[in-house]
């Protein structure tokens, strides 16, 4: 990499976390590292807590909207393509570890049995404990908790509750 390219990277993570820093309900841990192209739209009466140690890897996306409160404690680990999605609230363990691509809405449309709303929305908090590893393109919708210890395999729709020390793979649901 050139040195204006770096120049270039480390503005534009400069801005980044400017947004977050701005935003008077939200507060960045020591050791926060932030990779290449993170986009953070934060509403202003949004909170996101960062906690030490967290490292967020190339191209996180984070939408909070108004009223929206989204945690990430000590030691969360995200990799490229991550999306977090909120206008309730998300919370995810300290130690643990997404893989590339893992998406994670707590709302979605609703629906009268004819028409889509594009505007009005049913959410229900998404919490997931701590030394989970939730593999690569994971998505976990509205109103799941994950309990501490899981593991959920690659490619899974988590939309039901994980309960703690699980090994979810795909095509498999609990009940």
């Amino acid at each position: 990499m050139d040195f204006f390219s770096k120049i270039i990277f480390k503005i534009l993570k400069e801005n980044s976390l400017n947004i977050i820093r701005k935003n008077k309900n939200s507060r960045i841990g020591d050791a926060f590292r932030i990779g290449n192209y993170a986009n953070f739209s934060l509403h202003p009466s949004a909170t996101l807590l960062i906690d030490k140690r967290v490292n967020l890897r190339n191209y996180c996306n984070f939408v909070l909207a108004e009223g929206a409160k989204v945690v990430l404690e000590e030691n969360v680990f995200m990799n490229n393509y991550c999306s977090i999605n909120a206008i309730d609230k998300i919370e995810i363990g300290e130690n643990t570890l997404f893989g590339e691509g893992v998406k994670l809405y707590d709302h979605n449309h609703e629906y009268n049995g004819q028409t889509v709303e594009h505007r009005k929305f049913k959410s229900s908090p998404i919490k997931i404990g701590k030394n989970c590893w939730l593999g690569s393109n994971v998505t976990v919708l509205k109103g799941v908790t994950i309990g501490d210890n899981c593991i959920i395999g690659a490619g899974c729709l988590i939309h039901k509750d994980v309960p703690a020390g699980s090994v979810l793979k795909l095509n498999q649901t609990f009940s």
